[in-house]
């Protein structure tokens, strides 16, 4: 059998993986729902985008969330402005971003209204500032949490005659970033109300170190983590301050923060989905959105398989297994290395060099960062190359 054989272009999808008759290029079975027709014509390593899962799974978003308006999903996870214009479709219109180059692209494909998520320092105040005047139809705003660089944005704003709204930035435990929600952080949050040139946008905290997949024990975890910022909150409109929003939530917590009518959720990864998040959140039941795709190099041994899948395609900073392998599953990683991923399987005679070979990656989002490009899905086909706009550090501004 040949490597134009659909069969063997995607041994992953035939009759040998998913127990059922061979799939054919023009009518896949369910089981192996992400194989492309043109497979052929598509380089490896790659990641398959299905926008069409993406629209269920932004439905599904909207409906835990209670509505869209209740939603600022995190646009790092896929970095692609086809996908905020699919979120827009779905009424959503807030977003939440981490770099300067993740709000440009956002605004430039028509969001109304963007947190950058990551304090800025340094002369990124200033690129803020100039991403304000290139968009001055869209809202911006951002974190703070450290009084100094409070009047290090003050300053900026007062010199450039522009308002900055800012977030105080919570530690709820993850000890990544934030200010403890305590005495200081209402110091902090007086010194925010009083600051020239700046708006007070509410509350932000991000809790991305409560994982459980145990609903009932993660909404405990999650009660403990923000009984002090609501406390804070009270705290401070008891005082006549302002508390326009509390943002919160990552991926994990989302369901359970959405049940807060107060509070908007920050969920990013179940655009996409990917199988790290599926272990933690086994409720979510979001769909993988995004596969990626790549090709058996070379046989080195009559058991081993070496595919085009190294570091520098599939997120590392995660332990193994980073990738699920779709009809491969039980395959034993032997190595990974920056342009190589070898592993060991029974199955290696029924491959032959230059297969295509499907897999989930256990994190979606950084894998996603390591693409220049990607690969629309529909029916079936690879039909159009999307560029990662906003993998860029920098896109003009």
């Amino acid at each position: 059998m040949n490597a134009t054989d659909p069969a063997r272009r995607c041994p992953a999808g035939d009759a040998r993986a998913s127990g059922s008759a061979p799939a054919t290029d023009e009518s896949p079975t369910v089981s192996d729902w992400y194989a492309i027709s043109n497979a052929d014509a598509i380089p490896t390593p790659t990641v398959l985008v299905y926008p069409d899962r993406v629209e269920q799974n932004l439905k599904r978003m909207v409906a835990m969330a209670g509505g869209a308006e209740r939603l600022r999903p995190h646009v790092k996870t896929h970095k692609l402005p086809q996908i905020i214009a699919l979120k827009r479709k779905a009424g959503i219109h807030k977003f939440k971003v981490s770099t300067i180059a993740e709000a440009e692209m956002t605004a430039a494909a028509g969001g109304e209204d963007i947190l950058l998520a990551y304090q800025p320092v340094g002369p990124n105040i200033v690129r803020l500032v100039a991403l304000m005047r290139r968009f001055p139809d869209t809202r911006f705003a951002t974190l703070v949490d450290d009084p100094a660089n409070l009047d290090a944005i003050s300053r900026v704003a007062v010199a450039e005659n522009v308002s900055i709204t800012l977030y105080m930035d919570l530690n709820v435990g993850m000890n990544r970033t934030g200010i403890i929600p305590d005495a200081a952080a209402a110091d902090l949050y007086r010194a925010l109300c009083k600051a020239p040139g700046i708006s007070v946008g509410g509350l932000h905290a991000y809790d991305g170190h409560l994982r459980n997949s145990d609903s009932q024990e993660l909404a405990r975890q999650v009660d403990a983590a923000f009984a002090p910022v609501w406390q804070l909150r009270e705290q401070m409109l008891a005082e006549d301050l302002p508390v326009p929003r509390l943002i919160a939530s990552g991926t994990p917590t989302f369901a359970v923060l959405a049940q807060h009518p107060d509070t908007e959720v920050g969920a990013g990864t179940t655009v996409l989905w990917d199988f790290g998040q599926a272990e933690v959140c086994p409720d979510h039941h979001f769909l993988n959105g995004a596969m990626l795709m790549t090709r058996v190099i070379s046989k080195p041994t009559a058991d081993r398989l070496c595919l085009d899948l190294g570091h520098k395609a599939v997120a590392a900073e995660m332990p193994q297994p980073r990738v699920r392998l779709m009809g491969l599953e039980d395959a034993a990683l032997v190595s990974q290395s920056e342009e190589h991923l070898v592993v060991q399987t029974p199955r290696a005679a029924e491959y032959a060099v230059g297969d295509v070979v499907y897999g989930i990656p256990r994190h979606i989002c950084p894998t996603m960062a390591l693409h220049s490009d990607v690969w629309a899905v529909h029916k079936g086909v690879a039909d159009a190359s999307w560029p990662v706009v906003a993998r860029a550090r920098k896109i003009t501004i």
